[in-house]
């Protein structure tokens, strides 16, 4: 049996800033589903401390990485029943808020170490130094959070597990001051240009896409963009030095949590063969937010963070147009000031048409889900994306650039008549394009048999998690031949 050993920041539902978390909810027990011997290791930031259950204690690590005591602890995920070890380390972990920044919004200043010790526990743990009764034969390393893991294990001498790294979003490197690397623990020939310095800076995920013996991204299109310098984030020409060793794979949809048909979370169930539950969630969503009760409005919705690299300044520029073509528009999410500002703006002007909740709620994002017609996704860069996944399995359109995962997963309704169109793509980085996929949109709601069939389309996907597990699955036994032989 396959022993492999996932590394990561988060997992739904203990912790979640992002997809990150939900990849690392549903790929690991996709894993075992098949077959896979899987494991997790965790920080232990507060939420996940608490929700890690049937803990005992592995081992202690002494005073690795700053003053305060390390204690490896081991346990079980509640949901998926999967064996966790987590990191206590509170005077690293014990924090409140954001796991990665402080109340004022920077980052937090030790960050090198709260996540360095994460990739160092990572190596010590898959060399079969902390756990007698269980070591990796693949250790899995998620973002810049855990890239070190690779790095660490790379300098130890003798044998040792394969290693894979994925890129969730390469914009977020984990930098860090020059000053920061003599406490990592690593060799000074590490700090250079061929290693883990980046500008004079240490780069966390540098180190990852050096060392790592496989690197992943989270969709076919993304593994191509970030070979260029437009979307290489500085670090293209690494990547492309890498290339034999860099691939593509599509995330997945945990069709447990998100499942219209089974979806607690929502006014009404509904499926492909019997819609009329849509109609309902419609409802409910334009009741709760105070719009217009009008089901002949085409109801855009957004679940994001309000940024730029998401387009969303897009969606303002074009927003009167949405607006002047009958159609309504909610937003859920957080982000840049100026953003979110702009659409509490829009909603104060026009109340019946655009509501806006600022934050994040796990159950309005499902409500959006299910009772919005359309869900925009304008991206600039798109790793992967999954909101318009799930927007695919509820019947809700997407609406996207074409960029990264975006690309690879929706169909526009007019490109290509061999192919069944799943939704509306723009191309352009542009308000006009925007406007222009806006206006076929509306056009093609008021046409009730096209947007049946668009819909009927929509829910017919499938991105499951049991097939990028077995891409997965056959990445790592092309590696494994490659490690040392553990012990069970």
């Amino acid at each position: 049996m396959l022993r492999c050993l996932h590394v990561a920041a988060e997992i739904y539902p203990l912790l979640k800033t992002g997809g990150l978390a939900d990849v690392t909810a549903a790929l690991p027990p996709a894993l075992q589903a098949r077959g896979l011997d899987v494991r997790l290791l965790l920080p232990g930031l507060p939420a996940i401390l608490a929700g890690v259950v049937r803990q005992t204690v592995v081992c202690e690590l002494g005073n690795a990485f700053g003053a305060g005591r390390v204690t490896l602890r081991r346990g079980q995920l509640s949901d998926s029943g999967l064996t966790a070890y987590v990191i206590e380390a509170p005077f690293l972990y014990d924090r409140p808020g954001n796991p990665y920044q402080a109340p004022d919004g920077s980052g937090w200043s030790d960050n090198h170490l709260r996540f360095g010790l994460l990739g160092w526990t990572a190596a010590q743990l898959a060399a079969g130094g902390l756990d007698r009764d269980w070591q990796p034969q693949v250790v899995h390393a998620h973002d810049w959070h855990a890239a070190l893991a690779p790095v660490y294990l790379a300098v130890r001498p003798g044998p040792r597990p394969a290693t894979v790294f994925t890129v969730h979003n390469l914009a977020y490197q984990g930098l860090f001051d020059a000053a920061c690397f003599s406490s990592l623990g690593l060799p000074q020939a590490m700090f250079a240009p061929g290693a883990l310095e980046f500008h004079s800076q240490v780069s966390f995920m540098k180190g990852a896409l050096v060392y790592a013996d496989r690197i992943t991204t989270v969709s076919p299109t993304y593994a191509r963009e970030i070979c260029q310098s437009e979307q290489g984030c500085g670090l293209d020409g690494v990547i492309r030095q890498r290339g034999a060793a860099l691939s593509g794979i599509l995330n997945g949809v945990d069709y447990t949590i998100w499942d219209p048909a089974r979806d607690a979370l929502i006014a009404a169930p509904y499926g492909p063969a019997k819609l009329a539950g849509k109609a309902a969630c419609k409802a409910a969503l334009q009741r709760e937010f105070g719009l217009a009760a009008d089901a002949a409005a085409p109801l855009f919705g957004v679940v994001s963070r309000l940024t730029e690299q998401k387009g969303l300044d897009l969606l303002l520029g074009g927003l009167e147009a949405l607006l002047n073509a009958g159609a309504q528009l909610v937003v859920l999410g957080s982000g840049e000031p100026w953003l979110e500002q702009a659409f509490r703006q829009a909603a104060a002007s026009h109340a019946t048409q655009v509501a806006v909740r600022l934050g994040y709620d796990e159950g309005l994002a499902h409500r959006i889900m299910a009772g919005a017609d359309l869900i925009v996704v304008p991206s600039r860069f798109e790793p992967c994306g999954l909101t318009q996944l799930y927007g695919l399995r509820y019947g809700t359109l997407p609406l996207v650039r074409s960029a990264g995962g975006l690309a690879d997963t929706v169909t526009d309704e007019a490109a290509d008549p061999q192919r069944a169109g799943t939704g509306f793509v723009f191309r352009p980085v542009t308000v006009p394009a925007l406007v222009e996929a806006v206006r076929r949109a509306c056009a093609c709601y008021r046409d009730a048999p096209r947007w049946a069939a668009l819909q009927q389309n929509a829910m017919a996907a499938q991105f499951s998690w049991d097939q990028a597990a077995g891409l997965y699955e056959d990445l790592y036994r092309q590696l494994v031949p490659l490690s040392a032989s553990a012990p069970a």
